[in-house]
């Protein structure tokens, strides 16, 4: 956990209010909207200053989709999002440049996400470049001081993606989203490509960075091991929804949400002699498009009742920073 986490006065970076996406589907001669995916429906969250939240869920749930609107690298249906006070949506031309300068992601697939064409010297200073921040001899200068922090040395700038194991390729995305100085990252399941003992060295790269420069991190994953690892707090979003938030410790020690302990009893535990109860889920996650009226869990929850099928729940607050969206759990 960071150090910021134990600060009782934090101050609020970033701003999610009622978060919408949905992608229209289009059919008919006249490709006309019949349909739509709604991928994520009504998500509100903060951050605070050097803090870390955890975004959780099955895959398909909606999360990368969360963190790629809050970019604008999608645009959102409805909602807004507050950077520093400012709405991100309502900005254009150079203060939205500014404001990309001051928000950086690292993306899911390292293979993917640099230039084959490039050395990765180039692709780290390509956002220095674009922003036209010093001359030449500084600009290298940073691409240089950004490598060495993601543990990298000099002579790799001149080398291509193809000569770069994953983890490495990894640690380049890192140091791209640092060269322009951001204040907040979102990590888009920045390690689930990698091997366990890559992973882990990531990992400590990122707590590290945050430590040294002061970063604010969105943390999108599947893994609760690595969200367990990495996060101070933890919303777990289940069909575009977030289902329950809480701080960490206190999530992990004391899951209320139905969903959330299933996901919790998958968990494997290092002692092959402890035993721990497992939740199975019973049917599939029903489809964005379609999702189930009332509780979107309903259908797959052991302790739905008719309520649940009828009426959506609130996200409500059942200890001081835990919150949960059910009518039921939570009350004894």
């Amino acid at each position: 956990m960071s150090e910021n986490s134990t600060n009782t006065e934090k101050q609020e970076l970033v701003r999610i209010q009622n978060l919408v996406k949905y992608y229209p589907v289009k059919g008919g001669v006249f490709r006309r909207e019949v349909a739509q995916v709604k991928a994520v429906d009504d998500v509100s969250f903060s951050i605070s200053k050097g803090e870390t939240l955890g975004l959780v869920g099955e895959s398909g749930c909606g999360k990368t989709t969360v963190g790629h609107t809050m970019l604008r690298l999608l645009p959102q249906t409805r909602g807004s999002v507050e950077f520093d006070g400012v709405d991100v949506f309502s900005l254009k031309g150079a203060e939205l440049k500014e404001m990309r300068r001051k928000m950086q992601i690292v993306f899911q697939d390292p293979y993917a996400s640099l230039d084959p064409r490039l050395p990765i010297g180039e692709s780290v200073a390509e956002g220095v470049r674009i922003h036209k921040l010093g001359n030449a001899q500084e600009r290298r200068e940073i691409v240089m001081e950004n490598l060495h922090r993601v543990g990298l040395q000099s002579y790799h700038a001149n080398r291509y993606p193809h000569e770069f194991s994953g983890g490495q390729r990894q640690r380049i995305g890192i140091a791209r989203a640092l060269a322009l100085k951001p204040e907040f990252i979102v990590l888009d399941e920045p390690v689930s490509a990698l091997d366990v003992s890559i992973q882990a060295q990531v990992l400590n790269i990122l707590r590290n960075l945050q430590k040294e420069l002061g970063l604010t991190y969105l943390f999108v994953a599947h893994n609760l091991a690595v969200i367990e690892h990495i996060s101070d707090r933890v919303a777990v979003m289940y069909l575009g929804k977030i289902v329950e938030m809480a701080p960490r410790d206190e999530l992990f020690s004391n899951p209320q949400h139905p969903y959330t302990k299933a996901l919790m009893s998958a968990i494997p535990i290092p002692k092959p002699t402890q035993k721990r109860e497992r939740v199975i889920l019973e049917g599939d996650v029903p489809s964005p498009l379609n999702p189930p009226r009332g509780c979107r869990f309903h259908p797959r929850c052991p302790i739905a009742q008719e309520r649940c099928s009828i009426k959506e729940p609130a996200l409500r607050e059942i200890t001081p920073g835990h919150k949960i969206a059910c009518h039921f759990a939570g009350q004894t």
